[in-house]
C-alpha cells in the first residue's frame, strides 16, 4: 500500500476574468463494476495521516482535502476516518459512479443506515432505510414530491421569500444562511404540514420545538451529541430528551390530522402521506410517518438553505456572473431570466455541493479502474472531486454559470442530489425554492460581500457550509 505525505493544495477562488465559451470536453473511460473471479489488487494510495487527522482535515477543509486527493492520486484513493479506520475506497470518476448507481441494490447497498442522522430520523425514514423497506418508503413518498405536485407550492414559496426580503434594510449586514433557513423552515411547515401563517396550538408548538432542535444542530455543542450517539440505534441522553419533546408534539399533529374528516381534500404532504398505500394496501404507521416527516424537515431545511447561501457567496465574488444574472433577471425576457437562474443554480451546486460524497458498501468483488477490491468493502464517490474534474469542467475553480446555458447537467457528472434509486426525493422542491428565492434576491436587492475573501467551506453534520454563513451587506433594495 502506498502512502503520500500531503502538501496542502490551494484552491483558487479569487474572482477571475471571463473565460472563452465552454468547449465540448470528454473524460477517458475507466472500467468499473462487479469483477467476480478477478484477482484483488493492492489497495489504492492513501495519505500518510492517521484516521483522526484525516477526519479533522476533512471536517475543517473538505474542498482542499477532496480536490487535493484527486490531484495527487488520480481517480481512486483510500480514505480513513475515525468512524471507519479500516478505510474506504474513494473515486471521482463518472464510470465508477455509474457502476454503483446502476448496480442491483443488494450488490451495492447504501451506507446511510450508519449516518449520524440515524438516531434522530429513526430506522423507518427513506434516508436511513435500505433494501426493500427503502423501496417501499420511496414509492409512498414519490407522488407528493413529483415535479407537477411541487408546482402548487411555488406561489407559497414566493410569498415567504418576499416577506423575508421585506425585512432587509440598506446598510444591514448579516449571515444569509440563517435567513434562508428561516425561509425553508416556513416552506416546510406550510407545504409539508399544512400549517397556516401565524397558526398556534399543537402545530405552532411543534414548529417552535423543531426550530430550536434545528438551531441546536448548528452549534458546536451538537458535535458532542453526534459523537456520543454515533452508531447508536436510538438517541441517548440530552438528544433523547429533546427528541422526546418533539416526537410527542409531532405524534399529536399526526393523530389530529388522521381524525380530521377533511384531510383527504388537503394537498399538504402530511395529508397525502396519510392517504398513501403500498402495493399491499397498507398505510404508513404513525412511527413510519414520524420518521419520514422528521427526515423531510432535516433534509429539506439545512441543505436547501446552505445551497442558496453558497450560490450567493459565489456570486458576490464573481462580478461578471453576478452582473450577468442581474441583467437577465431584470431584462423583462422571461426565457432569458429562467435560463440564467437555472444555469446559476446548476453551477452553484457544482462548485459547492452541500453533500460532498455518497457512500455504498459493495457486496461483491468490484473494479474501479486499475483497482479491484474485495466484497464487503465500503466505497464512496467524492462529489467534490467529480465536480472539479478539469476534463469535465474546464477551469473548475471558476464560477461560470454559462457552462449550463443551453446545456443540461450530466446524469453521472453532476450529482448534488445523489442518483439512482436513492436520488433526493425533494430535489424538485429544492430546485423550486432556489429558483424563487434567488430570483427574488436578485430582482429586489443589490448585495455585496463585506469581506471580499472567499468563505472557506467546512463540514457541519453531513453538510458542507460556508464558514461564516455567507455574510452579505445590503447596498440597496428595490420595491419590486
Amino acid at each position: 500500500m502506498s502512502t503520500v505525505t500531503p502538501a496542502e493544495p490551494s484552491v483558487d477562488d479569487r474572482p477571475q476574468p471571463p473565460a472563452a465559451a465552454e468547449p465540448v470536453w470528454s473524460y477517458p473511460s475507466s472500467p468499473a463494476g462487479p469483477a467476480d473471479g478477478e484477482s484483488l489488487t493492492a489497495a489504492p494510495p492513501e495519505l500518510a495521516l492517521s484516521p483522526a487527522r484525516q477526519g479533522l482535515r476533512f471536517a475543517a477543509r473538505p474542498m482542499s482535502f477532496a480536490i487535493g486527493a484527486h490531484r495527487r492520486f488520480g481517480d481512486v484513493w483510500t480514505l480513513r476516518m475515525p468512524m471507519r479506520p479500516e478505510g474506504m475506497t474513494v473515486s471521482c470518476h463518472p464510470d465508477h459512479l455509474q457502476s454503483l448507481l446502476k448496480a442491483k441494490p443488494a450488490d451495492a447497498p447504501s451506507l446511510t443506515g450508519e449516518s449520524p442522522l440515524r438516531p434522530i430520523l429513526g430506522p423507518d425514514s427513506v434516508l436511513t432505510a435500505v433494501g426493500e423497506r427503502h423501496m417501499r418508503q420511496r414509492k409512498l413518498l414519490l407522488p407528493p414530491f413529483h415535479g407537477e405536485a411541487v408546482q402548487q407550492y411555488v406561489e407559497m414559496i414566493r410569498e415567504v421569500a418576499e416577506a423575508e426580503i421585506d425585512g432587509w434594510r440598506p446598510g444591514a449586514e448579516f449571515a444569509l444562511a440563517p435567513r434562508m433557513q428561516a425561509v425553508t423552515l416556513e416552506v416546510i411547515m406550510r407545504g409539508i404540514f399544512g400549517m397556516k401563517p401565524g397558526e398556534r396550538g399543537p402545530m405552532g408548538r411543534m414548529r417552535e420545538t423543531i426550530r430550536r432542535l434545528l438551531y441546536l444542530s448548528t452549534t458546536p455543542l451538537y458535535m458532542l451529541f453526534e459523537l456520543h450517539n454515533h452508531g447508536a440505534r436510538e438517541p441517548k441522553d440530552l438528544l433523547a430528551g429533546m427528541l422526546k419533546i418533539s416526537d410527542r408534539q409531532m405524534y399529536a399533529v399526526i393523530r389530529a390530522r388522521r381524525a380530521d374528516p377533511g384531510h383527504e381534500q388537503r394537498t399538504d404532504v402530511l395529508s397525502l402521506l396519510l392517504a398513501a398505500r403500498d402495493e399491499e394496501g397498507r398505510p404508513l404507521s404513525d412511527k413510519e410517518m414520524r420518521d419520514e416527516l422528521m427526515a423531510l424537515v432535516l433534509a429539506g431545511h439545512e441543505t436547501t438553505a446552505n445551497s442558496l447561501a453558497w450560490i450567493t457567496e459565489r456570486l458576490m465574488r464573481t462580478p461578471d456572473a453576478y452582473d450577468g444574472l442581474r441583467d437577465a433577471v431584470r431584462s423583462g425576457d422571461e426565457q432569458r431570466r429562467a435560463d440564467w437562474i437555472e444555469a446559476t443554480i446548476h453551477e452553484g451546486m457544482r462548485a459547492r455541493p452541500v453533500i460532498p460524497m455518497i457512500v455504498r458498501m459493495v457486496k461483491r468483488t468490484w473494479r474501479f479502474g486499475d483497482y479491484v477490491i474485495g466484497p464487503d468493502s465500503a466505497t464512496a464517490v467524492s462529489i467534490l472531486g467529480l465536480h472539479h474534474r478539469s476534463d469535465i469542467y474546464p477551469e473548475p475553480a471558476r464560477f461560470r454559470p454559462e457552462r449550463f446555458l443551453g446545456r443540461k447537467p450530466g446524469t453521472y457528472t453532476w450529482i448534488p442530489f445523489g442518483g439512482g434509486i436513492r436520488r433526493c426525493l425533494g430535489a424538485s422542491l429544492a430546485m423550486a425554492e432556489q429558483r424563487v428565492m434567488l430570483e427574488a434576491i436578485i430582482r429586489r436587492t443589490e448585495l455585496s460581500a463585506p469581506d471580499p475573501r472567499p468563505e472557506a467551506p467546512r463540514m457541519r453534520n453531513v453538510t458542507m457550509i460556508p464558514s461564516h454563513g455567507c455574510r452579505v451587506r445590503v447596498e440597496a433594495r428595490q420595491s419590486s
